[in-house]
């Protein structure tokens, strides 16, 4: 079959290959785009079937349903009541600089 194609593209002249060429092109375009708006309807069926909304889904973002709201102050500095740590992650510096002077964590405790 292609062979044929061939066969008969070389009986063509430079302006009806160049017209030709257009063609292909526009029908490339067509059928791309064509693709693209399957595959987001696709998706989006999909989505809804999920219960999630296009918002939800272009964010990226995964909601978490378990977050209550903010952690608690688990430690407070007795001085600086603004100095406050939850006891997760690293340890702020008025925490580090507390321990080093050879107070014990339980004094900050709440």
């Amino acid at each position: 079959m292609l062979n044929t194609i061939m066969q008969k593209l070389s009986n063509y002249s430079l302006s009806q290959l160049r017209t030709l060429e257009a063609q292909v092109v526009e029908e490339l375009k067509k059928r791309h785009f064509l693709g693209i708006s399957q595959a987001r309807e696709q998706i989006l069926h999909i989505a809804r079937g999920a219960g999630i909304s296009v918002d939800e889904l272009l964010s990226g973002k995964v909601p978490n349903e378990s977050k209550s709201g903010s952690i608690s102050v688990k430690y407070r500095h007795p001085d600086e009541l603004t100095h406050q740590w939850s006891g997760r992650g690293r340890q702020p510096a008025w925490v580090k600089d507390w321990i080093a002077s050879g107070k014990s964590l339980d004094e900050a405790k709440v």
